[in-house]
């Protein structure tokens, strides 16, 4: 129940954050929460493969690369979704 009610709360989010940002298009809720939906599969499975071989860069700057991570994270679902489209980095 926990694990659904994070995604409707993030595909809530993404969706608000569309209609804000100039840079980030959805078609529709559905597309929100699918976007929500996949991105919670990939950050369980190619994020911490990623983090996991950029510790030293990521120790280098005190953590801050894992907003690229984050980013990179967030551009992976857009390629891999074509309701979701983001426009840069």
């Amino acid at each position: 129940m926990n694990f659904l009610l994070r995604i409707l709360i993030t595909a809530v989010v993404a969706y608000v954050l569309t209609q804000i940002m100039k840079g980030v298009h959805m078609e529709n809720f559905w597309a929100a929460l699918l976007f929500a939906l996949v991105l919670a599969v990939v950050n369980g499975f190619v994020r911490p493969i990623l983090i996991l071989f950029t510790i030293p860069i990521t120790l280098l700057t005190m953590g801050l690369f894992l907003l690229v991570i984050n980013a990179l994270m967030i551009l992976l679902v857009d390629a891999l979704l074509d309701q979701v489209t983001v426009d840069n980095f």
